[in-house]
C-alpha cells in the first residue's frame, strides 16, 4: 500500500514539474532535489500539498475557471484585481487608476510617519503631501512590483514591503524638492507658495532633512540590507547630481554627457533604484532586477527630458512654476544644447550661465527657432523605446501593459 501511494505521489509531482509555468516559481535547488534519487517521501507529500493549493486557487484549471482575484497584502488598502483573463484587457489603460487602490492612502500614511510632537515641524514637512502631486514614482514602484510578482508567482498582489517602498520613493522625491526650492530660491511649487517662502530657508532645510530621516527609518524597518544599499545610492546620486548641476564644462561635447549624467543622478536614479528595490523585495533574480533598474532608469531620463521640453512649451499655469526657469537659473538643458548646434552664439551664453542682461530672452528665442525641442522629444522617445524593450521579458499582464502605458503618459504629459 505504501509503495502504491509513493508511486502515485511521484506520478503527481512529475506532472507538476512538467508544467513550465509552475517551474518559473520553483527555485533551482528545489528542482535539483526533485530529480535527486534521495528525494524523500516527506518532500513528495510537501509537493502534493503545494499542488493542491495551486489547483484550489484556480491555476490548474485556468482555461475553464476564471482566475480568482488576488489582493494587496496591505490591509489598509482597497483591493484590486491581480490580472484579467486574456482577451479582456482594455486597449487604453490608465496606470494611475490601476495603481490608485494600492496608493489611495499614500499621503495620509506619509503624514502619519511625519507626525511629531512638534506640530510646527509636522506641518512644514507635510506641506507638499497634499495630494496634488503626480505620485509618478510610487505608481512606477507599485506597477513594477505587481508585474514582477505576476511574472514570478502568477499572483500580482502587492507585498507590504513593496508598498512601503512606494512610500519611501515619494518621501525621498519630495524631500529633494524641498531642498531644491531652497537651492534655487524658488517662489512656487505645484501652483502654490514654496516651503522656503512660507517658513524660510532654515526651516525648509530642516523639514527636508526630517522627511529623509523618516524615510530612512521606514527603510531600516524593511530589514533588507540589499535594499538599504540601493536607496543609499539614491541619496548619494542626488547630492552628486546637484553638485554636477552647479558646475559646467568648456568642452561642448562633454557638456551634453554631463547633462545626461546629471539627469540620471538627480531624477532617474530614484526611479531606477526603487524599481530595482521592489524586484529585490519580491525575490526576483538578477536578470529581473536589472530589467527593473533599466526600465526605471530610461523612463526617469525620459521624464526629465520632457520636463525640460515643457519648460519651453507649457504655460506657467500648466507647470505650476515659471517657464524658462532653468535658463533663469543658468542651466543649459537638452533643448538649449541642441539649439547651440545651429546657433553658435548660444555657446558663450551657456559658458557664462546666461548671466548677462538679455541672455535668457535670446536663448529662449533661439530654442524656438531651432530644432532643439524636436531633438529633445526624439531623445525622450528613444529612452522610452529602450524601456519598452527591457520589460518585453515580462509575462503579459494588466500590470505589464500599465507599465507600457506609463511610457506614453510620460511622452504625452503637459505638466
Amino acid at each position: 500500500m505504501a509503495l502504491t501511494s509513493l508511486s502515485r505521489f511521484s506520478e503527481i509531482t512529475t506532472r507538476i514539474f512538467e508544467n513550465k509555468k509552475l517551474l518559473r516559481s520553483v527555485s533551482p535547488v528545489t528542482r535539483w532535489l526533485h530529480l535527486s534519487p534521495e528525494f524523500s517521501m516527506k518532500a513528495n507529500i510537501l509537493f502534493i500539498h503545494r499542488w493542491r493549493l495551486y489547483r484550489h486557487i484556480g491555476r490548474a484549471t485556468r482555461q475553464s475557471v476564471p482566475r480568482l482575484k488576488q489582493f494587496s497584502t496591505c490591509s489598509s488598502l482597497l483591493q484590486t484585481p491581480a490580472a484579467h483573463v486574456p482577451g479582456t484587457l482594455q486597449q487604453e489603460l490608465d496606470p494611475f487608476k490601476l495603481a490608485e487602490p494600492d496608493l489611495i492612502n499614500l499621503y495620509s500614511d506619509i503624514k502619519k510617519e511625519l507626525s511629531t510632537q512638534s506640530n510646527h515641524l509636522g506641518c512644514i514637512s507635510s506641506y507638499y503631501f497634499d495630494g496634488h502631486g503626480k505620485a509618478f514614482r510610487p505608481v512606477m514602484v507599485v506597477l513594477m512590483a505587481r508585474a514582477l510578482n505576476y511574472h514570478i508567482f502568477e499572483s500580482s498582489r502587492l507585498l507590504e514591503t513593496q508598498h512601503r517602498m512606494a512610500i519611501i520613493a515619494e518621501m525621498i522625491h519630495t524631500a529633494s524638492l524641498v531642498h531644491d526650492d531652497v537651492i534655487d530660491t524658488s517662489d512656487t511649487r505645484r501652483g502654490k507658495s514654496s516651503v522656503n517662502v512660507l517658513w524660510g530657508q532654515k526651516k525648509a532645510i530642516l523639514a527636508g532633512d526630517f522627511i529623509l530621516a523618516q524615510a530612512a527609518r521606514i527603510l531600516a524597518q524593511l530589514d533588507n540590507e540589499d535594499v538599504v544599499h540601493l536607496l543609499a545610492q539614491v541619496l548619494i546620486d542626488l547630492v552628486q547630481g546637484e553638485f554636477m548641476q552647479m558646475s559646467s564644462s568648456d568642452d561642448e561635447t562633454e557638456r551634453f554627457n554631463l547633462y545626461l549624467k546629471k539627469t540620471f543622478k538627480k531624477t532617474a536614479s530614484l526611479t531606477a533604484y526603487t524599481c530595482k528595490a521592489a524586484a529585490v523585495l519580491g525575490g526576483a533574480n538578477d536578470t529581473l532586477q536589472e530589467m527593473a533598474f533599466q526600465y526605471g532608469r530610461n523612463v526617469g531620463i525620459a521624464f526629465q527630458l520632457i520636463d525640460d521640453y515643457l519648460d519651453f512649451m507649457a504655460s506657467q499655469s500648466e507647470l505650476g512654476k515659471p517657464t524658462a526657469a532653468d535658463l533663469r537659473l543658468g542651466l543649459a538643458t537638452a533643448p538649449v544644447l541642441y539649439a547651440s548646434q545651429r546657433f553658435p552664439e548660444l555657446k558663450p551664453m551657456i559658458a557664462r550661465r546666461f548671466c548677462k542682461l538679455g541672455d535668457v530672452e535670446k536663448a529662449y528665442e533661439a530654442v524656438h527657432k531651432s530644432d532643439g525641442l524636436a531633438h529633445t522629444k526624439r531623445l525622450a522617445r528613444n529612452h522610452c523605446n529602450e524601456a519598452l524593450s527591457h520589460i518585453s521579458i515580462l509575462t503579459d499582464s494588466v500590470e505589464k501593459r500599465a507599465l507600457m502605458s506609463v511610457i506614453e503618459k510620460v511622452l504625452e504629459r503637459s505638466k
